[in-house]
């Protein structure tokens, strides 16, 4: 027992170290936030993330991190310096969220991170690339469900290096065969001596059995600065040992873990696809599906009674499917599931769940960049006007969620006077052309967080 919490202890401490070193030459390098100022963005058209057209021709004062003031007449400058923005009737909006990521793991191909010979080192530095790269397509906030992201967050935070906001869950937590059990058969059985795997190691993933473990695994989740919890409550595609069919944990399992972060007044999310997974999952009090492909009617009706969000991910199988080998387990699992999103969504609309939007790139560097043409693909469910509201106003409603775990107190996903200053100016009009948030190199003119501008071209 003794080895194996020193063996927890070490690859912690290369972590931060790791983390650091790494932040540290960023900063070096000019890679760090730029310095606060105030900010006015002159004649902008403002989609405010909740209404259903534009406003007429604008400005927006922006001072520290917050919207001081929005006026159709002119405003006068403030005091202590000023950056002007000449909007030229382009739309001003706000930055987008996407409500499902694993930040640290969406580069890099899964075979990299379970290799041994991959060092933290080189983890560190793609969760870093990654980072910066989600912020300069204009996502200005993430919601981490599954990845050791704590570290990187701190970073982003402190100004050390350049990313979104992250709402981190930490290692998702799974039973012993489930979603987030990446072991091979010839590490069973477990033992109390047993060296964790390398999933664990790293925080990506933790495993636990019975009420006990799942709330000493929730809890410590929780102590490094989870702004919520996520289990594994059924079968996955990406994972090997469980069949899409297959629930995992039972309902005092789950409610454990509901519990645990309920004392600590925030909320349990769940990887599920499958009736019998959702509805026990609900049943125990989760607050959040993930996913739900596969959910019947039955099920979207006791969602739609219970408040249940449901964030959903428009899985197809097209040009932004994870390329799984063709004849494997994991691309038959990949075939059923994506078969269901369109029932999803249309019993999503159908009931009036409260749906949210993300991605779950994993593993694959190209499709990661493609996450503003993921968020447009929406349009096959969705006006481009309900999409853009999905990920920006509603994604914010879901952040919310972690009540004072919330790591960013302040209103998001709107322009509005008081909210927190997450902007972007845009080259046309994407309530006409959605397709304009695919290419944000050159439609996304300003790119603003908090306050500072990271992005500013021919604006």
């Amino acid at each position: 027992m003794r080895l194996r919490y020193i063996s927890i202890v070490v690859a912690l401490l290369l972590a931060i170290v790791g983390f650091t070193a790494r932040f540290s030459l960023a900063q070096s390098q000019g890679n760090s936030t730029p310095p606060p100022g105030n900010t006015l963005f002159e004649n902008v058209r403002i989609f405010n993330g909740t209404a259903s057209q534009l406003s007429p021709p604008s400005n927006v004062l922006v001072v520290n991190n917050k919207i001081q003031k929005i006026s159709p007449s002119a405003i006068a400058a403030p005091s202590g310096g000023l950056t002007r923005i000449k909007g030229n009737g382009r739309v001003l909006m706000p930055g987008l969220i996407d409500a499902h990521t694993h930040i640290m793991m969406s580069i890099s191909p899964l075979e990299q991170l379970l290799s041994p010979n991959t060092t933290i080192e080189v983890i560190n530095q793609t969760g870093e690339t990654a980072a910066k790269d989600v912020l300069l397509r204009g996502f200005t906030s993430i919601r981490d469900v599954g990845g050791p992201s704590f570290g990187l967050k701190k970073a982003i935070d402190k100004g050390t290096t350049l990313g979104p906001r992250i709402w981190s869950a930490g290692a998702m937590i799974s039973q012993t065969s489930g979603h987030a059990d990446y072991r091979s058969p010839k590490d069973l059985p477990r033992a109390p001596y047993t060296q964790l795997s390398r999933p664990e190691l790293l925080g990506a993933g933790a495993i636990a059995d019975g009420v006990d473990e799942v709330l000493r695994r929730t809890r410590e989740q929780l102590m490094q600065g989870a702004s919520h919890i996520k289990l594994s409550a059924g079968g996955g595609v990406s994972s090997d040992y469980d069949p899409l069919d297959v629930s995992q944990y039972t309902e005092a399992e789950l409610r454990a873990a509901v519990e645990a972060a309920d004392n600590w007044n925030t909320y349990v999310t769940v990887h599920a696809y499958t009736p019998k997974a959702i509805q026990t999952a609900i049943r125990a009090g989760v607050k959040c599906i993930e996913h739900g492909q596969l959910m019947d009617e039955a099920t979207a009706k006791i969602m739609a009674e219970k408040g249940t969000w449901i964030s959903l991910q428009p899985f197809l199988d097209d040009e932004d499917a994870i390329p799984f080998p063709e004849g494997s387990d994991n691309r038959a699992k990949q075939l059923q599931m994506t078969r269901g999103t369109d029932t999803a969504y249309g019993l999503a609309k159908k009931y009036k769940l409260k749906t949210a939007w993300g991605t779950d790139t994993l593993f694959d560097a190209k499709l990661a960049t493609r996450q503003g043409a993921q968020l447009a693909k929406l349009t096959r469910w969705y006006t481009p006007l309900e999409v853009l509201k999905m990920a920006t106003s509603t994604n914010a409603e879901l952040l919310a969620m972690s009540g004072p775990r919330n790591p960013y107190p302040g209103k998001l996903g709107v322009v509005q006077e008081g909210a927190l200053a997450d902007l972007l100016l845009v080259k046309g009009d994407p309530l006409q052309n959605i397709k304009l948030i695919e290419d944000p190199a050159k439609n996304f003119l300003v790119i603003m967080k908090d306050g500072k501008i990271y992005k500013n071209i021919g604006a």
